[in-house]
Formats: C-alpha cells, sequence, structure tokens
C-alpha cells in the first residue's frame, strides 16, 4: 500500500488489516513500563487506536490531543495513541501537553509489523486510526492518505460511539 509524505509516494511494508477483519494481537509497553496487551483491553470494552509517525510533529499533537478529550467522553471506549518514538520521547511531550494517558512505544516496530504500517523510507508509523470491537473485529480502519494530514476524527468516533 502507498501513502504520501508531503506529495511524495512512500509504500507501507506490508499489508494493513481492514475493517472486518480481525486486529492481530499485540503487546506493546507503556510509560509506566508495563505491558499493554490488545486483547486484555478487549476483555473490558471496545479499543480505538490512534497511530501517529512521531509524537513530537504538529499534526501528531494535534491528533492525539483532540482523540483524548474526544474519548474522554466515552468511558465505554479504550483510547490508545501508538508510535515508535522512544518511552522517554513519549513521555517529556505528556509533560509538556500536560496530559495523562495511555501512550503506547513500538520501538522494535512489532506493531508496526503486525498491521503493516511501518514506512521503511520515512522510519515511522504510517498515520491511522482503527476501532476495534470488543469481539477483536476491526469496526473502523483508516490510514490516512497524506500523512502530513489529521485523520477523520468525526468518523471514527462515530463508529466508536456506537460499540
Amino acid at each position: 500500500m502507498e501513502v504520501k509524505l508531503k506529495g511524495t509516494t512512500v509504500t507501507l511494508e506490508g499489508i494493513p488489516p481492514k475493517k472486518g477483519e480481525k486486529a492481530p494481537d499485540f503487546s506493546l509497553v507503556n510509560l509506566d513500563k508495563q505491558i499493554i496487551q490488545l486483547s486484555d483491553l478487549l476483555a473490558e470494552k471496545p479499543v480505538l487506536l490512534s497511530v501517529v509517525p512521531d509524537i513530537d510533529t504538529r499534526v501528531c499533537s494535534i491528533q492525539t490531543k483532540r482523540f483524548n478529550q474526544e474519548i474522554g467522553q466515552l468511558p465505554n471506549v479504550h483510547f490508545v495513541t501508538i508510535s515508535n518514538n522512544t518511552r522517554e520521547e513519549q513521555a517529556d511531550w505528556c509533560a509538556a501537553e500536560g496530559v495523562e494517558m495511555e501512550l503506547l512505544h513500538d520501538t522494535d516496530l512489532k506493531f508496526g509489523s503486525l498491521f503493516g504500517l511501518f514506512i521503511p523510507e520515512f522510519g515511522h508509523l504510517a498515520r491511522s486510526i482503527f476501532v476495534i470491537g470488543q469481539d477483536g473485529t476491526i469496526e473502523y480502519e483508516e490510514i490516512v492518505p497524506e500523512i502530513s494530514q489529521e485523520p477523520d476524527y468525526e468518523s471514527a468516533l462515530a463508529v466508536a460511539k456506537k460499540l
């Protein structure tokens, strides 16, 4: 699959899962150094995964803060942001923004490989959103076609609200 980065075409390594498919289970580490597994989150409630290329960039910061605020009004949905930034970079971002939330780091790119979201030429994950029902089925997916643009918040949130 190809997406654009400021107009330049880049290729994802792998094939991202689609709506209607089962989401690949993954385990990543959060800021508290706890292992978070998708299947454990889904045992409690649906999940909205927000994947950002680099938490320290403007659009990724906007995306993360916007979803964090919106999901705060949906207590029946887990919200998780994933990037391949280091734990320290993510912690520094949270401290600078005054935000407490679930951030997972994919520094070894296992998540990126499972979800087919790693972009070798860019060294980061593709901007994407997945809403996953408690049965593990992807109810909504968006791989943003131009990485430098924000995702479709309203569509993702509309699906999350229905779950």
